[in-house]
């Protein structure tokens, strides 16, 4: 008997998917059937059996669309109007061309005639050498990573009276394992191995077996986590960072403990424009949200999880609601309320066209272009968002009463007026965003690491893993490279433990 809780072999999975649904229609069938005959036995009209009918059948086809269907979002955008003469001609395509790579090293490699070659073909004469004339032709290759085994030979020194040997010291910061082989780019290089780049540890001992490096897990492990015990400090001055920002958001998923754990574990995130911050906790309750955000006071991005709603009551920060979810819940009624789906995506979409206008502004922004930039966002959301907003509200009081109310078109009107006080928000405070979607890109590496290496084997792993995800997550939301910035914070720490640096000290 197969166990489908356990089973990830996908053509299983699609047959078990497709009696599931055959027994559903089945069982559909039936309950109409009986539900007929109990309202002809009533004298009831059959009018609330085919509305109940029309709702299983619904959910029927929005459970195979999380199975089988297209994840994404994205609405299919009508092509512009326009007849053959006044359509202008598109220019010729010439095609792509070579990407630039600034950022390589570049090596020159000379080629020359060789002397049995230097002959005239015309004459019979000798080919001189045109002094600074070449003809140059680009190749991009790749040579091996090498992993090298350094002897640093410290030598001794002595005077004549032999009263005193001095060694050469040694020119580098201390090892980050006392008395330990591996080097503190070794340790940096395995960290952004399997957290930026998501390469589990047994992965990348074999990586490394085929460089000629014999290397263990357990070794592997012991770099991170000893790597860890020195950026500690980093890591809790970029979460007081986060906690400082007048605007964050909040998000979470779920996070795998291996060693014996239970799977309700979660991996939580706190995002600001510039630092993101994470923890793995046991679980998603309301304790959790309250260790997370205890002491916060300012505005919280989040979605409809109602444990936000219940913290946020006497608590000293603001609940925004996201209008991503909300057009979300729209975009899954739109196959069974097509006119009603598209009128509430379309008034959406043009509050997202408003908040184009608004440049985005680099980190590091004088604060006069802060406040410009902020000023203009104030002045188009009272403008223009307010009245798109204040139709839809409108619009969802008038059309509730019609709908069916487990329907998908009635969830998602229902899950749009019960927020509508946080999603409201963003039009009083022009430092709120109108949706959550910057925290949601920030749990992308964490929930794609967790595919890779499925979760963590213990609970210190879950406090590394939350850990190096801070780090590397807030340098490139800088833009800041995450090798350099981990190598940078850990020779710094080493020279004089405690020391914490951020992303952007990087920048200057």
């Amino acid at each position: 008997m197969v166990k489908v809780e356990h089973e990830q072999r996908p053509e299983v999975l699609r047959q078990v998917a497709t009696l599931l649904g055959q027994e559903n229609d089945r069982l559909v069938r039936e309950n109409a059937r009986l539900r007929a005959e109990v309202a002809r036995l009533r004298g009831d009209a059959p009018g609330g059996v085919q509305q109940e009918l029309e709702i299983l059948k619904e959910l029927l086809d929005r459970r195979e669309q999380e199975l089988f269907g297209r994840s994404s979002e994205k609405q299919p955008v009508a092509a512009p109007e326009s007849t053959p003469e006044s359509a202008p001609a598109r220019p010729p395509r010439r095609g792509h061309g070579p990407t630039p790579q600034p950022r390589l090293p570049h090596l020159e490699t000379r080629v020359e005639l060789p002397e049995t070659a230097r002959g005239c073909p015309a004459c019979g004469g000798q080919l001189a050498e045109m002094v600074g004339q070449t003809e140059d032709t680009e190749e991009i290759t790749v040579i091996e990573r090498q992993y090298v085994l350094r002897t640093m030979q410290r030598q001794k020194y002595r005077c004549r009276c032999n009263g005193a040997v001095v060694t050469a010291p040694a020119p580098e910061a201390p090892r980050l394992i006392p008395g330990g082989r591996y080097s503190t780019d070794f340790a940096t290089h395995v960290a952004i191995a399997k957290y930026a780049d998501h390469l589990p540890l047994d992965r990348q001992v074999q990586m490394m077996a085929r460089a000629g490096l014999e290397v263990t897990t357990s070794m592997l492990w012991d770099q991170i986590e000893a790597l860890a015990k020195v950026l500690k400090p980093c890591h809790e001055a970029i979460a007081s960072r986060v906690l400082a920002a007048p605007v964050i958001g909040c998000d979470e998923s779920r996070w795998r403990l291996l060693d014996g754990g239970a799977p309700r574990w979660h991996v939580w995130c706190l995002a600001s424009p510039e630092a993101v911050t994470y923890r793995v906790l046991e679980g998603r309750s309301k304790e959790e949200a309250a260790r997370l955000l205890g002491g916060y006071a300012g505005e919280v991005m989040a979605d409809g999880y109602s444990v936000y709603a219940s913290l946020a009551r006497g608590a000293p920060w603001r609940l925004a609601h996201c209008w991503a979810h909300a057009r979300r819940k729209f975009v899954e009624a739109q196959p069974h309320a097509p006119e009603a789906a598209t009128f509430a995506i379309d008034r959406i979409r043009e509050l997202y066209a408003i908040e184009a206008e608004v440049p985005v502004l680099a980190w590091g922004a004088s604060a006069e272009e802060q406040a410009s930039g902020l000023e203009l966002r104030r002045r188009l959301r009272d403008a223009r968002s307010r009245p798109i907003v204040a139709a839809l509200r409108d619009w969802g009081y008038a059309i509730k009463p019609t709908l069916l109310p487990k329907s998908g078109i009635g969830l998602a009107v229902d899950y749009m007026l019960g927020l509508w006080p946080g999603l409201t928000r963003f039009l009083d405070d022009p430092r709120i965003p109108i949706d959550n979607n910057a925290t949601e890109r920030a749990l992308r590496s964490p929930v794609v690491g967790r595919k890779n290496h499925y979760g963590s084997r213990s609970v210190r792993g879950t406090e590394v893993a939350a850990l190096f995800y801070t780090l590397i997550e807030s340098a490139e939301l800088l833009g800041v490279n995450p090798q350099a910035y981990l190598q940078h914070a850990t020779r710094a720490a080493l020279l004089v433990p405690g020391t914490a640096t951020l992303p952007s000290d990087l920048l200057g």
